[in-house]
């Protein structure tokens, strides 16, 4: 079975691959490992962007990640990071995915949570994003 980070990782190479920036329309490269908050980059303006895969149906809510560094960018009145969420499912033998940009994320979409006690990062603190359905996005790649 394939790790999250490995399906992360898998996951920035396909927008990589699938899309080009969506403020220049250049190349997108990713970040170096563990770069706080950015996943990806352009080649050619400063636009950088965090990006989540999952294997499943696009939803409402979707994990996020640590909360100890975006509580830092919150606190110094920084915005929430761009989004690129990637979903890939299967419906009836047939693979679909696609590719939302999420410009700008409200800090009232982001729900704070700490992992149990007896989770493997035990009492971790995490986010999520909630309520995505009700935010703009544009639609990248569709298949």
């Amino acid at each position: 079975m394939i790790s999250n980070k490995e399906t992360g990782t898998r996951g920035e190479l396909e927008v990589i691959e699938k899309v080009t920036c969506p403020n220049c329309e250049s190349k997108l490269i990713q970040m170096p490992r563990n770069f706080p908050l950015y996943d990806i980059q352009c080649t050619r303006c400063s636009f950088r962007s965090q990006v989540k895969t999952f294997n499943k149906k696009p939803s409402s809510s979707t994990l996020g990640a640590g909360w100890d560094i975006m509580e830092k960018v919150l606190k110094v009145g920084y915005l929430v990071p761009s989004l690129l969420l990637n979903f890939k499912w299967k419906e009836k033998d047939i693979e679909h995915q696609e590719i939302r940009f999420y410009p700008f994320i409200p800090r009232i979409n982001l729900e704070y949570y700490r992992l149990s006690p007896t989770a493997r990062r035990a009492n971790y603190r995490m986010f999520r994003y909630k309520n995505m359905d009700r935010l703009p996005h544009f639609l990248l790649y569709k298949k």
